[in-house]
């Protein structure tokens, strides 16, 4: 901040000056104004250079007056009627100058002032009466878990991607499993370290695990995830425990309704043991219990607003986790953590009850330790509900039964070679490849749809002030307000704007899948803008950054990503199935309690 300017000498006054100031004075007693004071736009407006109230150069600041001192000041033999007409053709009304002023922000700052009381006076008669009677139907409660927007997004690129019946798929039978002698080797629980977990729901878990276990003492088997723990990130949902979505605004909030996810998995008989961190509001990995922190190298932290879930089944405190997607929260946190994810196709999982960003961007999908686990927990999530008039019953493969030697991949310029190398080696063809498209705002179009219908979701939350107390002030306050600023003319621009880029990433889709970097922000904006499957590839381990002088055993994860056209996961899951089958970067144990001797950072 710069130090205030010293005091000058007060401004030479010449007849300009005071000839402004009489008019001043007039449009102060004007009846037709109705003004008790002069407002402060309209003085401005009025007022010569250094003149201005609370002058910086030390000026005499001009006098507002009130309309009785006015007609006390004013010369009874001046004449007024001609001068306030003249002022009146000058100077708008304030609130015309003030939204003259305001059109900038909008960039439509071509309206005459004529056209500028016109559309004053139908906000003020249509607009903000509607807009008053749509919130108090839809806007009373916070994140967007009901009466959702007719304005569907598919993301489906053919016809006959619907289909009457789901089919299971056919998973490979396990034999000779044993149960590991060491109980470590089961679960390794490390939430204080990592700050990972919400709450934990013990009392459910036991009575799942009874039931399980009651099943299998009747000869029912429910299928691979019978009597598996698993976490749910906080934003989805379950009956009489707290769903915070990471929020302190929102830490006692207990939502009594089950999610769609929720529902398939406790059919399919896993057994729920926590509720996962989620970033504030699903961003990032800041909660209102702390920051989440990757297992891989606990001096930073998970990102990503999937914080809970990657950080979870990376250090082994469950096997799965269901995290969710608007714009990189799976794909990140898993990048950094070292697990393997799958970002479904969007619509493939319905996100009844699970808090909502934005309708035609969110997404919910699996963190596993491998592709399989990832194809085999999709496999029990995904389908249609009511609740989600975007979800669709999706006609998925089988991965389980891919021919990948029939298959064309591609490999972008940042894919890591290695996994080229293994798919070629297993038979699969592959081609250099691009993706070609024109659109150049493709990054814009994801912030403008994203931050515009959260604020619709969270606009009382603004509007009673809560963003004051959001965690991380940089974050969703400072989006979201600018989000009040997007008119939905141009929403719908943008809109327009991402079919045309659909489109031509639809043309340009000339191969099978594709292996790409997974955290190019870039491909996150696309992929999830054109609802595009994606598969997290761990492919290794390297040294960290300004590592201590004695070594450490801590380290930085080195992930890809395969990518499919939408409805197409099952091959994306092939593939990276294939490539794991050969590799063992996706079963490495983070280093967490041990460190190296000679490394001395915080745990």
């Amino acid at each position: 901040m710069r130090p205030p300017r010293p005091p000058g000498p007060p401004p030479r006054l010449g007849p300009s000056h005071h000839r402004r100031r009489l008019l001043l004075h007039l449009v102060a007693v004007a009846p037709l104004l109705c003004f008790s004071i002069l407002t402060p736009a309209l003085a401005a407006a009025a007022a010569p250079p250094g003149a201005a109230t609370g002058d910086a150069t030390g000026g005499e600041p001009l006098v507002i007056r009130t309309r009785a001192s006015a007609v006390a000041a004013w010369p009874a033999t001046m004449d007024t009627k001609g001068v306030v007409s003249e002022v009146l053709k000058k100077e708008p009304v304030s609130d015309v100058i003030a939204l003259k002023d305001s059109m900038k922000y909008f960039d439509a700052n071509f309206f005459n002032d004529s056209k500028l009381r016109e559309m004053e006076e139908g906000a003020k008669e249509f607009n903000v009466p509607a807009f008053r009677e749509n919130r108090k139907l839809v806007a009373l409660e916070n994140g967007g878990l009901h009466n959702p927007s007719v304005l569907l997004f598919t993301s489906s690129w053919s016809s006959d991607s619907m289909i009457s019946e789901t089919r299971t798929f056919d998973y490979p039978r396990a034999s000779a499993l044993h149960r590991p002698s060491n109980d470590e080797d089961i679960a390794f629980m490390y939430n204080p370290v990592l700050e990972a977990v919400v709450t934990y729901t013990e009392d459910l878990a036991y009575k799942q695990a009874k039931e399980a276990d009651d099943l299998l003492a009747q000869g029912k088997y429910l299928g691979p995830l019978h009597g598996i723990p698993y976490g749910l990130k906080d934003i989805i949902a379950v009956p009489h425990y707290k769903t915070t979505w990471g929020s302190g605004t929102f830490k006692n909030q207990v939502l009594d309704t089950e999610a769609f996810v929720y529902k398939r998995l406790k059919s399919a008989g896993a057994v729920l043991v926590a509720k996962l961190v989620t970033g504030s509001l699903a961003y990032d990995d800041i909660w209102f219990g702390g920051r989440t922190r990757n297992p891989w190298n606990i001096e930073e932290f998970s990102t990503g607003s999937s914080a809970g879930p990657a950080a979870s089944t990376s250090a082994g405190m469950v096997p799965f986790a269901i995290g969710s997607e608007t714009a990189g929260s799976i794909t990140f946190p898993a990048a950094r953590c070292g697990v393997t994810a799958l970002r479904p196709t969007f619509g493939t999982v319905a996100r009844t009850e699970v808090m909502s960003i934005s309708e035609s961007l969110d997404k919910l999908g699996p963190f596993c330790r491998s592709a399989v686990d990832c194809a085999i927990v999709l496999d029990a999530i995904r389908g249609k509900d009511d609740g989600d008039p975007s979800s669709r019953e999706v006609a998925l493969g089988d991965p389980f039964h891919v021919d990948i030697t029939k298959l064309t991949v591609g490999y972008l310029d940042d894919a890591e070679m290695e996994v080229v190398d293994v798919l070629s080696s297993k038979g699969v063809k592959l081609v250099p490849f691009k993706l070609n498209y024109t659109v150049k705002s493709v990054q814009s179009i994801l912030n403008i749809t994203m931050d515009v219908d959260m604020l619709a979701h969270f606009d009382i939350w603004q509007r009673e002030g809560y963003d004051d107390d959001y965690e991380a002030q940089d974050q969703w306050p400072v989006e979201l307000r600018r989000a009040r600023l997007i008119p939905a003319v141009d929403y719908i621009q943008a809109q327009r704007a991402r079919g045309k880029l659909i489109k031509e990433v639809r043309d340009s889709f000339t191969v099978d899948a594709f292996v790409g970097n997974v955290t190019d922000w870039e491909h996150v904006c696309l992929g999830n803008l054109v609802g595009m499957p994606v598969v997290v590839v761990p492919t290794g381990l390297k040294s960290i950054e300004d590592p201590p002088k004695g070594g450490t055993k801590r380290r930085t994860a080195v992930t890809t990503g395969i990518y499919a056209p939408p409805d197409h996961d099952h091959i994306a899951l092939a593939l990276a199935m294939a490539y794991q089958s050969v590799t063992n970067h996706n079963k490495q144990r983070p280093p967490i309690d041990d460190l190296g001797p000679n490394d001395g950072i915080h745990r």
